[in-house]
C-alpha cells in the first residue's frame, strides 16, 4: 500500500475534540470527507500526519492553540451599540455578525450577550485558545491525475 501524496484526494473519518476532551467536530453525521493535500483546506500538520498515513491507518494529531485557531484576545471582545446594527436584526447569544474592519476586512463577530443598549460581541475564533486534537482514520487515498 502507498502513501498519499500533494495533489492526491484523501477520504478521512474524523473527530476534533479540545484539550478537555469535549467533541467539537466529527464525520459521524456527514459520513467521510474529500481533502485534496496541498489546497491548505486542512492544517498543516493534519496534512503532513496524513501523508505518513496508509488506508485504514487510525492516527491522532496533537495541535497546541498557537498553531490552532491562536490564543484567546480579550481586545477582540468589544460592546457595540444597538444602533450600530442593522434595524431588521434580532442579536441573540451565540448569533454571528459580519463586520467590517478598519483596513476593509471582513471578521465575523459572535454575540455573547444582549443587552437594552449593546450588545458584546467576541471576534475571536470559537476554538480560540483551545488545544486541539484530531483521531483521524484514512479510508481512501485517490490519486491526482
Amino acid at each position: 500500500m502507498q502513501n498519499a501524496k500533494q495533489g492526491d484526494t484523501v477520504i478521512i473519518e474524523y473527530s476534533v475534540r479540545t484539550g478537555d476532551g469535549t467533541v467539537v467536530g466529527d464525520t459521524k453525521e456527514t459520513g467521510p470527507q474529500a481533502i485534496k493535500l496541498g489546497d491548505g483546506s486542512i492544517f498543516p500538520q493534519v496534512e503532513e500526519k496524513l501523508a505518513d498515513m496508509k488506508v485504514g491507518d487510525k492516527e491522532t494529531v496533537a495541535i497546541e492553540c498557537e498553531n490552532a485557531f491562536g490564543p484567546r484576545r480579550e481586545e477582540m471582545v468589544i460592546d457595540i451599540p444597538r444602533q450600530n446594527l442593522p434595524a431588521e436584526t434580532d442579536p441573540q447569544p451565540g448569533m454571528a455578525l459580519q463586520a467590517q474592519q478598519e483596513d476593509g476586512s471582513a471578521v465575523t463577530l459572535y454575540v455573547v450577550a444582549v443587552g437594552e443598549q449593546s450588545v458584546k460581541a467576541d471576534g475571536n475564533h470559537p476554538l480560540a485558545g483551545e488545544d486541539l486534537s484530531f483521531d483521524l482514520t484514512l479510508r481512501e487515498i485517490k490519486e491526482a491525475a
